[in-house]
């Protein structure tokens, strides 16, 4: 994607704010002398923002406009480490309520619908993204929040809620005890909004399955507004993004060069109006890749590829680099297999050990399928796992995010 002049002269006045307010990327451009850029060389020139320099401006380092514009703050999860504190503006909070509306245009939701919100509430951005979006739009909000499934149920069919915006693992989580308890014929479901975590296609069809709606994908992260500044449309093939709030870049994750649209790379984020924490050139980590051609929907917005995983997700074992999404594409290919599984690594007796835990329904034997699974990963990565087949059902559920990755050998 080439940046566009109006992007750039939006940038400039981020530029602008950022060494005015002396915040750390004010800094760091005082310190490479930019303070301005007139082409899209100038703009590779800027330097990258992580979440490493976001950690070190805690608490309120990131903040741009006067404090007396601040009217919220919300924080990332801080679990490995000093939370990122991110300060809003009113204009912040009504331009991210803009997008989330979009993304729910995008989906076909009207102020005719009946939202039930279950992701968490708080300093996380998730609920209250939901809620300002849908709000901005018209509808019915029921802003239930986390867990409770007894009570989400009854409010499901109660109130007749025809949106479930959720996590992936609560969506299926939800959706299981529904079949379980024989209440399909009840609920008034007719499409899904997920976020807030990766999920593959066996999960997605899975609860397609069960509840028979049709599932939308949001994209967001909290230091970038939070839930809702992308969304596939009906098309299903990407995940279209709001380029007059944000500019988007596909780099090499190793050497931070822009790779070509199209190429796969890691999502930089550069925030094109935000007021209260302005962030340019921010490495998501996310891996994705541009879709240049234009989309059957016909929507003007550009398109991002799903997103495939992330460059941090990688784990050293027995000397080889592995990524869980390798894991998962395998498991993809075994027809017996369900949606959830579990990676667990150890160290024992001085080497390391990874055990793959999967579930698949009665129709297939076990011991069999463990040792084909065993290969195929093996063919993929380079040594042999030790793969346990589990009834469907017996892994974990989660109200939030599931675990899958669970690395014992530092505990």
């Amino acid at each position: 994607m080439h940046i566009q002049e109006k992007q750039i002269q939006a940038i400039n006045t981020q530029i602008r704010n950022l060494v005015r307010a002396g915040s750390f990327y004010g800094k760091k451009l005082e310190a490479a002398g930019i303070t301005r850029i007139e082409t899209e060389e100038d703009f590779l020139k800027l330097p990258f923002s992580e979440k490493a320099d976001l950690r070190e401006a805690y608490p309120l380092g990131l903040m741009t406009a006067p404090e007396e514009e601040i009217v919220r703050i919300h924080s990332s999860s801080g679990t490995t480490g000093l939370p990122v504190i991110i300060p809003y503006t009113a204009k912040d909070v009504d331009d991210w309520a803009v997008m989330f509306k979009r993304c729910y245009e995008m989906a076909g939701i009207t102020n005719r619908d009946r939202i039930q919100i279950t992701p968490g509430y708080g300093l996380w951005t998730a609920g209250i993204g939901f809620q300002n979006g849908a709000e901005k739009l018209g509808a019915m909000v029921i802003p239930m929040g986390p867990g409770n499934t007894d009570k989400q149920i009854q409010m499901m069919i109660d109130l007749k809620s025809t949106v479930l915006c959720a996590t992936s693992s609560y969506a299926l989580l939800l959706a299981e005890e529904i079949e379980r308890r024989g209440l399909k014929d009840r609920i008034c479901l007719k499409k899904g909004v997920i976020g807030s975590e990766r999920w593959g296609a066996r999960m997605r069809a899975r609860i397609q399955e069960i509840l028979g709606i049709e599932l939308y994908d949001i994209y967001g992260l909290t230091e970038i507004y939070g839930p809702g500044i992308g969304i596939n449309c009906p098309q299903e093939t990407g995940i279209h993004y709001w380029d007059d709030y944000i500019y988007i870049e596909i780099i090499d994750p190793v050497t931070g060069a822009p790779v070509p649209d199209g190429e796969p790379g890691e999502i930089v984020i550069t925030t094109l109006v935000k007021e209260g924490a302005p962030l340019i050139r921010y490495r998501t980590h996310d891996l994705s890749r541009i879709l240049p051609e234009p989309c059957a929907c016909g929507s003007p917005y550009p398109r991002l590829d799903v997103i495939s995983g992330r460059t941090d997700d990688m784990l050293k074992i027995k000397g080889v680099n592995v990524f869980p999404a390798q894991i998962e594409e395998v498991l993809a290919g075994f027809e017996g297999l369900g949606s959830e599984y579990q990676i667990r690594i150890s160290h024992l007796d001085g080497k390391d050990t990874m055990r793959i835990y999967a579930e698949a329904d009665g129709h297939y034997e076990f011991r069999v399928l463990a040792q084909d699974v065993a290969a195929a990963v093996k063919s993929r990565i380079g040594f042999t796992p030790v793969v346990n087949i589990v009834e469907i059902g017996m892994l974990p559920r989660s109200e939030k995010k599931t675990k899958r990755v669970i690395d014992e050998r530092y505990d």
